[in-house]
């Protein structure tokens, strides 16, 4: 008698959460579930994003979960980490903003300690976006330097 009263009950949970979720289902349906981008090409790592390789779709998946992205303005112009297939959904995480300074260029290296700068030709030895901490070569003395890139190319030495 025990187990049937407990296969009784458990029945009727199971079907009083379906039921429920059938009077939720379409109201989160009928709500909106927003806009995703979607590349219409295939984009693969290393490309730049441009709006002609994109468009917004209506998502009617509830169960889409994660960092996608909502708009072609937050895509555009950005670098992608990895292959992106046409029709699939861009996670954010799979993006990268374009490198200021590419390893093996020339750049400006400055370094600035109170009224007086100091600058020399240097070279990096790694990719960097602005903002980015990264270690160049001082291409007179050899001395590897860490610094960090600014938008114009340049990278502001650190005191060691």
């Amino acid at each position: 008698m025990m187990f049937r009263r407990a296969g009784h009950i458990q029945g009727w949970v199971a079907a009083a959460t379906i039921a429920i979720a059938g009077m939720v289902m379409p109201a989160a349906a009928d709500a909106g579930m927003g806009y995703a981008v979607v590349p219409t090409t295939i984009i693969y790592p290393g490309d730049t994003i441009s709006s002609a390789q994109l468009q917004e779709v209506e998502v009617t998946n509830p169960n889409l979960a994660g960092d996608y992205a909502k708009s072609i303005s937050q895509v555009e112009g950005l670098v992608s980490k990895r292959t992106l297939l046409p029709g699939r959904t861009i996670s954010v995480s799979a993006l990268r903003e374009p490198y200021t300074v590419t390893r093996g260029s020339n750049i400006r290296l400055v370094f600035q300690l109170g009224q007086m700068t100091i600058s020399a030709a240097g070279s990096p030895l790694e990719d960097g976006a602005t903002g980015q901490m990264i270690r160049a070569r001082n291409m007179d003395s050899g001395v590897i330097v860490s610094g960090t890139v600014l938008a114009d190319g340049t990278v502001h030495v650190r005191a060691k």
